[in-house]
């Protein structure tokens, strides 16, 4: 072999090298044409049952940055000790991990704190929906008395008033306003960045055409998830979030699964209608491996038994230890990642 010859094979084996490093496994090793038909097939089934997130809002405007250092803001608790972030953590996927949130004396709620990632498309907020969207969420941990404890919204107003800084941000987020410090403005600044955070993950890439984001495994685990029964509750972009239903559907009263010792009444506390009594909204699955403890109290640890347990109160079915590990490997594909804006801090410090 001359010269010339020797350097191009050289230089050809580099180029190669180089494509072949910056590609994930998976798509080196492809899928079978057996199972690329069964990815193709599922992907078609499920693209309208579920369909992928909506795009997120975008933090980088001025009420949204105004939002996120208010999330943050301890001076909205009435010891200057709680945030937003103290029950809704964006470092752990938006929750605390514990079955129950301690308020700012210490005392805890009587339900667990849902994720506040991707719940701006769901139909309400709060495991009760008496809140109709994020910015009027936003109102109800400042005033209550067991979270955050600020005795009224002028309080709220006045604590915020006199931190300097935040005159110059809500002038920029409201600018058609003479008084923009009001806490209409403090609850939309909030829900505004809160509708920036969004996880997608490797099930979006699925329902978005990419038939080689999911194992086989994952495939698998969402057909059981289907033909189990799941679908009837747990549909759309979040899988869940859009319906009110009873918890103890086919088998009942809930806490003999549970073992739950406060027999929470659910939405009907809201609506004050009997007919509403242990409904709650259906939670997202989003990030549901990471989320843990289970259901409006907490009540469940692992996800396993959570499965189980779903499958006997709502839908009158033993599932087998076969059916609940593959629905469980499908659910741990929509761990999605947590957008590096809602965890970088360096714009909540004054200068």
């Amino acid at each position: 072999m001359n010269m010339k010859a020797a350097l191009a094979l050289i230089l050809l084996t580099f180029f190669l090298a180089s494509c072949d490093e910056g590609e994930p496994k998976e798509k080196q090793e492809g899928l079978s044409p057996t199972e690329q038909a069964y990815a193709t097939d599922w992907y078609n089934k499920t693209k309208t049952m579920f369909g992928a997130l909506p795009e997120a809002a975008d933090p980088g405007t001025a009420k949204a940055k105004l939002g996120k250092k208010l999330y943050y803001e301890t001076a909205l608790s009435i010891n200057n000790t709680k945030s937003c972030n103290s029950c809704h953590m964006l470092d752990q996927y938006g929750v605390d991990n514990l079955p129950t949130s301690p308020g700012h004396d210490g005392t805890l709620g009587e339900r667990n704190s849902p994720t506040v990632y991707n719940a701006s498309f769901h139909i309400a907020q709060f495991w009760d929906g008496r809140a109709a969207d994020l910015k009027e969420q936003a109102k109800g941990p400042i005033l209550n008395p067991i979270e955050m404890g600020i005795p009224d919204e002028s309080t709220a107003v006045q604590r915020i008033s006199d931190i300097p800084e935040y005159s110059e941000l809500f002038a920029a987020a409201f600018p058609d306003e003479e008084s923009a410090i009001s806490y209409e403005n403090i609850a939309e600044a909030i829900g505004e960045f809160e509708k920036s955070l969004i996880t997608p993950s490797r099930f979006d890439d699925f329902m978005n055409g990419d038939i080689e984001a999911l194992s086989q495994e994952e495939i698998n685990g969402m057909e059981t998830f289907v033909s189990a029964g799941c679908i009837t509750c747990h549909m759309g972009p979040g899988l869940g979030g859009k319906m009110y239903q009873k918890f103890g559907l086919v088998q009942g009263p809930y806490w003999d699964y549970t073992g739950s010792e406060h027999h929470d009444r659910g939405r009907a506390e809201v609506t004050g209608n009997e007919a509403d009594e242990f409904f709650f909204k259906v939670p997202s699955l989003r990030n549901i491996t990471k989320t843990a403890p289970y259901l409006h109290d907490g009540s469940v640890e692992n996800l396993t038994e959570v499965i189980r347990i779903m499958g006997i109160t709502q839908l009158g079915k033993e599932l087998s230890d076969e059916e609940i590990s593959s629905i469980e490997t499908f659910l741990n594909s929509l761990t999605g990642d947590i957008p590096e804006y809602a965890l970088n801090h360096s714009e909540l410090t004054s200068n």
